[in-house]
């Protein structure tokens, strides 16, 4: 299960109603070993395309060696996609390299003036992938890390 603030959820849709009809890209990283998303670090997508994207190699190496330095991780790295399911595909299968990380899209399709889907709802979902193999996983939204949480989980059948 993902368990994700409501400040980090909603900046990482934020970022995707904001890049689209691109696909925007970035990563969530958290102490190691911690399984906690807590700093939220949006990336350009270097490919600055609506169907690709890939984060750009030299923002990519300072933010490693800034966790390196920090003692974190990649605990999320997500993506959007702009006019399909928030589903990986099999390029996004292809390209999985962190195994203990939680793959979030969210698909900003159907977007429209008032961004999102119907009544400005978003498909997000949240997907382990290890050596090619593709494991949806619930995600629970609390409200904050620091103070307890009210927890709102998102499920999609």
């Amino acid at each position: 299960m993902l368990r994700i603030d409501r400040a980090t959820y909603d900046a990482i849709v934020a970022h995707a109603r904001e890049d689209h009809p691109d696909e925007a890209c970035g990563v969530v990283a958290g102490p190691e070993g911690s399984d906690r998303p807590e700093r939220f670090v949006p990336m350009l997508n270097a490919a600055r395309s609506p169907t690709f994207y890939e984060f750009d190699s030299g923002d990519l190496l300072t933010l490693y060696r800034e966790m390196d330095d920090r003692d974190e991780e990649p605990v999320v790295i997500y993506h959007s996609h702009t006019a399909t399911e928030a589903y990986p595909s099999r390029t996004d299968i292809g390209l999985a390299a962190e195994p203990n990380a939680h793959y979030v899209l969210v698909s900003t399709r159907q977007h429209g003036a008032e961004t999102g889907l119907v009544d400005d709802e978003v498909e997000f979902r949240s997907f382990r992938i290890v050596e090619g193999q593709v494991t949806e996983e619930e995600v629970e939204v609390v409200e904050s890390f620091l103070f307890g949480h009210s927890p709102t989980t998102v499920v999609y059948d």
